[in-house]
């Protein structure tokens, strides 16, 4: 066995997996120019952002527990006030750090 084979099926898997994403995106795009963008579909375009949002963040919230709703809460404001993404993320795991911390 070549040592090198692990490698090659790791780099094929993700060449699979970029190809894979490219095919999804590059098909909604397709896709979406036979839909009529109605104010009903401009809506619910609109929409979509934060539903995706709460389907990330709700099931890692009921899994941890309080932890997560502090960290998720502290993330959601520094967003707000911020207006920057990874700041965002590294104020919500350092606060998740610290309140298990503290917990321990």
């Amino acid at each position: 066995m070549n040592s090198l084979e692990p490698l090659g099926l790791g780099v094929l898997a993700i060449v699979a997996m970029a190809i894979a994403t490219v095919l999804m995106r590059v098909g909604g795009f397709w896709l979406m120019a036979y839909v009529p963008l109605t104010p009903r579909v401009r809506r619910m375009l609109e929409a979509l952002p934060g539903s995706i949002v709460v389907a990330i963040v709700l099931p890692v919230i009921v899994k941890n527990g309080p932890v997560a709703v502090v960290a998720v809460v502290a993330a959601a404001i520094v967003m707000i006030l911020r207006r920057n993404q990874v700041l965002a993320v590294a104020a919500g795991v350092t606060v998740a750090a610290l309140v298990r911390y503290a917990a321990v």
